[in-house]
């Protein structure tokens, strides 16, 4: 019997803080390994996050972008259940809000940014993102897309890849993922996948 998502976000979040703990310095060996080249590509402006419990450390990497010139942002959510990009720089008071995150202010700037990195509980070959089940990112995503070209890019442990996560229409499928082991490129896999399928037919 297939797991529901909520059976697997709990298995998963499990699963994430033994990662979490068995190798705190995992942030750092990620962003040893991240390939600039993305930021490069799709930059200037990128969506970060703040860790939260034992989701892995974008702090480290989010010191190699700024040293490669992006332009931050983090993601804040409305009251109404939306969330949008408001800029950010490091160093800016962060305001406490639901669910743990730190936000910019309601005064700070919104941003579209152009490459997006996302924190996840689990992710499959295919693109797959189990998140927390709010649809925050996928929301956000899908209103950014609509203004142009959004890459995505999760950040998490190699541990965190599993078989398949159940995909609704509305879900949006992760481009690439960065772990501690090395690139993910997942959309490059999706357009193997898809002539190896016309190929067949």
């Amino acid at each position: 019997m297939t797991p529901s998502k909520d059976e697997m976000r709990t298995e998963l979040k499990a699963l994430r803080d033994e990662l979490s703990a068995r190798d705190p310095d995992a942030g750092e060996t990620l962003a040893d390994k991240f390939p600039l080249k993305l930021f490069e590509r799709y930059g200037p402006t990128v969506a970060v996050y703040l860790p939260i419990g034992s989701e892995i450390d974008p702090r480290p990497l989010i010191s190699k972008l700024i040293e490669a010139g992006a332009e931050l942002a983090l993601p804040c959510v409305r009251e109404d259940g939306g969330m949008v990009y408001r800029a950010y720089q490091r160093g800016d008071m962060l305001e406490q809000k639901a669910f743990g995150l730190l936000e910019p202010n309601e005064g700070v700037p919104e941003v579209n940014p152009t490459l997006v990195i996302t924190p996840l509980l689990g992710f499959d070959r295919s693109g797959n993102r189990l998140g927390y089940g709010k649809g925050h990112y996928d929301r956000a995503l899908t209103k950014l897309r609509e203004n142009g070209r959004v890459f995505v890019c999760g950040l998490a442990f190699f541990g965190q890849e599993v078989e398949s996560v159940p995909a609704e229409p509305h879900d949006v499928p992760l481009d690439w993922v960065m772990t501690e082991r090395g690139s993910i490129p997942l959309f490059m896999m999706r357009a193997m996948a898809n002539t190896d399928s016309d190929s067949a037919t």
